[in-house]
């Protein structure tokens, strides 16, 4: 048990978290690339574009939470676990800030498609449950 103490990375518990956040992950971006689908099929490619980089600015700085918010876990870690999952969203906040501020700076964005993307995957959490759980194998 010490093991797991002095390297969280191979702590159960992280490992289930860590597996869970990665099954939402691929759920998003999959949920991502049939919106973009859609939207190429019934608008054009600009717009598939945009809902590309919509889709995209929801889920990286959510791969970098995830990172951040399962590095530690346990009752033993409380503070650490508290302060990686603060830690994680501040990055996170930081990470969407830059990215909007990427796109809107260097592309030419189509608001609905581009945000109407980026609200969808930020929703996913929330029917996620559903789709993604213990039997879902990747």
């Amino acid at each position: 048990m010490d093991s797991f103490k002095s390297n969280p990375i191979k702590n159960p518990l992280a490992i289930a978290g860590r597996k869970i956040a990665f099954k939402q992950i691929v759920f998003s971006i999959v949920i991502v690339l049939i919106c973009c689908l859609i939207t190429c099929i019934c608008l054009d490619f600009d717009a598939a574009l945009s809902a590309f980089t919509g889709g995209s600015i929801a889920i990286i700085p959510n791969m970098f939470f995830a990172y951040k918010a399962f590095k530690y876990v346990g009752a033993s870690a409380s503070r650490k676990v508290i302060d990686s999952f603060f830690s994680g969203v501040k990055i996170k906040m930081g990470i969407t800030a830059l990215l909007f501020s990427l796109a809107f700076k260097f592309l030419i964005i189509l608001p609905l498609p581009f945000f109407g993307t980026f609200c969808i995957v930020m929703a996913l959490p929330l029917i996620s449950p559903f789709f993604v759980n213990s039997n879902f194998k990747l």
